[in-house]
């Protein structure tokens, strides 16, 4: 996952801040990171995007997409 968020840094200009989710696919494993998009103050107002990132075995990013943007303080509602 550091190589893939090493790369992902490079691509986007910007650093991860967490990875929300992780799971093992037949090729590797897919996560959920959460990426500070727009710094603003408060910082309950800063826009996040979280992205699905798609790493090899070896730890190489092979893909990436943005599914979705939100403010930090914003919770899911249940559905």
């Amino acid at each position: 996952m550091r190589l893939a968020a090493e790369q992902l840094t490079q691509l986007l200009g910007r650093s991860p801040e967490s990875v929300s989710s992780l799971r093992p696919t037949e090729d590797g494993w897919e996560a959920q990171v959460e990426v500070l998009e727009l710094e603003r103050i408060p910082d309950t107002t800063s826009v996040i995007g979280s992205y699905k990132v798609t790493i090899d075995e070896e730890g190489e990013l092979i893909s990436y997409e943005r599914t979705r943007r939100y403010s930090r303080g914003m919770i899911d509602r249940p559905t």
